[in-house]
């Protein structure tokens, strides 16, 4: 009977194609996971792997074996997760990626009646704006906005993903308003640059009706966070677009000011993404639960709508 730390070190590096990748999802050496791997090859007599210094790749048997026992491992898996889900505390090191302004803001606070509540887990937290390969790296879970999708993940929305146009009060002062997004061409911008591409991101907005027109201040200064793109503006540098969940605390103290409020542009919903296993770890699911909670309790998704009282803007 072949175990299954064997079974897993396979199907973890199948799907990352990578033993390194497999280890860290394991917490192995990548070392160790090469040996278990070798060890099922040799009880097994087939070889599933193709080796060499920059890529891991399966051989048909390999391909043939991976279909037969990934769907039958999950399930294993899953079953000793939920019976651990009933017969204990949830418990075990938390891999979580989550985005970085919006991880201390609103994900962090979170984490105190979390571990009150689940003592016997241990979070280990990437704050990163980069786009993770849930699987691949070994996640068990993420929170932000515009993943894609890779097979065996899922997302539960949280919060709508939306920008809005802000700028301090004295930057405003015997200014007046722009009518519409067009019209922030006449303003001195503070531009932010995608960490993916490195691009300058280019805004186009819309009104409750969907109108859409394009939004982009004269480029003053260029940063590439939304948490430094706030505090530019709050130093009066210009008008900014940024994530409303960034500009919430700026705009609930006064700090800044919301310019037209019934304008925004839609990013989609900031997520909360894990693996879809019909049974996930017990301690996966019960961070899952709690941050949605979390956000349910404190009525985020209404709060971080561009078109809420608190955002500035109007449901008229």
């Amino acid at each position: 009977m072949e175990t299954l730390a064997n079974l897993e070190s396979f199907v973890r590096s199948a799907q990352a194609r990578s033993f390194s990748a497999a280890a860290r999802r394991l917490e192995l050496t990548p070392a160790a996971v090469s040996r278990n791997v070798a060890t099922l090859e040799r009880n097994i007599g087939q070889r599933l792997f193709q080796r060499s210094t920059r890529q891991l790749t399966l051989t048909e048997a390999g391909e043939r074996f991976l279909i037969e026992v990934e769907q039958h491992l999950d399930g294993v898996q899953g079953a000793i997760a939920a019976m651990t889900l009933n017969q204990g505390e949830p418990a075990g090191a938390l891999k979580v990626s989550v985005a970085l302004s919006f991880g201390v803001d609103y994900v962090l606070p979170l984490l105190p009646s979390f571990l009150e509540r689940y003592p016997a887990i241990r979070p280990d937290w990437q704050f990163d704006n980069r786009q993770i390969d849930l699987v691949a790296e070994g996640f068990d879970a993420a929170v932000g906005g515009g993943f894609e999708l890779g097979p065996g993940v899922v997302a539960r929305a949280l919060a709508p993903a939306h920008i809005v146009a802000v700028a301090s009060p004295a930057f405003m002062r015997g200014r007046k308003p722009p009518a519409d997004p067009s019209r922030l061409a006449e303003f001195d911008g503070i531009a932010m640059r995608s960490t993916r591409t490195r691009r300058v991101r280019q805004w186009l907005m819309r009104d409750p009706s969907g109108t859409e027109v394009p939004a982009q201040p004269r480029e003053r200064v260029i940063v590439d966070d939304p948490a430094a793109t706030c505090q530019a503006a709050q130093l009066g540098l210009g008008v900014a677009l940024v994530p409303l969940s960034s500009a919430l605390p700026f705009l609930e103290s006064g700090a800044l000011v919301r310019l037209l409020p019934r304008w925004y542009c839609d990013l989609g919903a900031i997520s909360i993404y894990y693996a879809s296993r019909k049974l996930l770890p017990a301690k996966t699911r019960a961070f899952v639960q709690h941050v949605a909670q979390g956000f349910e309790d404190q009525r985020l998704a209404q709060r971080l709508h561009a078109l809420s009282a608190a955002a500035g803007g109007s449901r008229r």
